[in-house]
């Protein structure tokens, strides 16, 4: 019984140490996107930072429509970000986790 359980300890601390590498990673992964008439484009990594942004001189000459453009693109990108990093961190956590009966938290 207790082997079991170092057993799974230990399993569980490999899949900590997987978790913490995968989220490095995705530091370095970049997401883009840009509006639909291309005025704007937006990076950032898969963790949600961001690395760019790109106005077009067009865009620049209207407040009230840079504003619109940047909440819209960066609401894109951000939700692009958060579904690659929560399927990769997914991923990990589900592979590493010790199969314990009636724990189906992955199903």
């Amino acid at each position: 019984m207790f082997g079991d359980l170092m057993g799974m300890m230990g399993k569980i601390k490999e899949t900590q140490a997987k978790v913490e590498a995968t989220k490095k990673r995705l530091d370095t992964v970049l997401i883009d996107e840009k509006s639909s008439d291309g005025l704007l484009e937006v990076t950032l990594t898969a963790n949600r930072k961001i690395k760019s942004i790109i106005v077009q001189d067009d865009l620049l000459q209207d407040k009230e429509m840079l504003e619109d453009y940047l909440v819209t693109v960066l609401n894109k990108a951000i939700e692009k970000a958060t579904n690659v990093n929560e399927a990769e961190l997914a991923a990990v956590a589900k592979e590493g986790m010790p199969d314990i009966p009636g724990m189906d938290l992955f199903k």
